[in-house]
């Protein structure tokens, strides 16, 4: 597998741990992690596998810093990249809005054909979230707050899904 590029932001720490989780499971070796407050848009170019991290602030909106660099993002050119994506959020506290940080991401991402490590909705419940798409979510969902039990094994599933979608 290619050197992946993992960027991710955070507030709390939520999104770090669980950055640093993909990491462990996709391997240590094949993967630099970033914070994306720290992140130009050219460390991003340099990696033909990406995922991206965020965390739901409000409704929809991503993690502050991800809100300032978006723009910039948007505009590079994803020519033969890979793109995954994850999300935290809350669905007992905000089931209108769950993971919408990842679903604003993916709005953005102009490459929607070039997205792998779309997941399954089972096992969540809430009732609105634009990070799903055709009875999908546009990556991996996480919820920290009211299933952290059931983070590890998803991540290790999703880290296997992309092993194989990022070659």
């Amino acid at each position: 597998m290619k050197k992946t590029g993992l960027f991710y932001g955070t507030t709390s720490g939520s999104t770090k741990k669980v950055a640093e989780l993909i990491k462990k499971e996709m391997g240590a070796d094949s993967v630099d992690i970033y914070d994306i407050k720290n992140t130009k848009p050219e460390d991003i170019l340099q990696y033909e596998n990406l995922i991206f991290g965020t965390s739901a602030w409000g409704i929809g909106d991503m993690q502050d810093d991800w809100e300032l660099l978006i723009d910039d993002i948007v505009d590079l050119d994803f020519t033969g990249k890979k793109i995954a994506l994850f999300g935290l959020g809350d669905q007992e506290n905000y089931p209108g809005s769950f993971a919408d940080g990842m679903g604003t991401i993916y709005c953005r991402l102009p490459v929607k054909d070039q997205i792998v490590g779309f997941t399954s909705t089972r096992g969540y419940k809430y009732y609105f979230s634009s990070a799903e798409k055709d009875g999908k979510f546009v990556g991996l969902a996480i919820d920290h707050d009211s299933q952290a039990d059931k983070t590890p094994e998803r991540v290790k599933k999703w880290a296997a899904q992309l092993k194989k979608e990022f070659n």
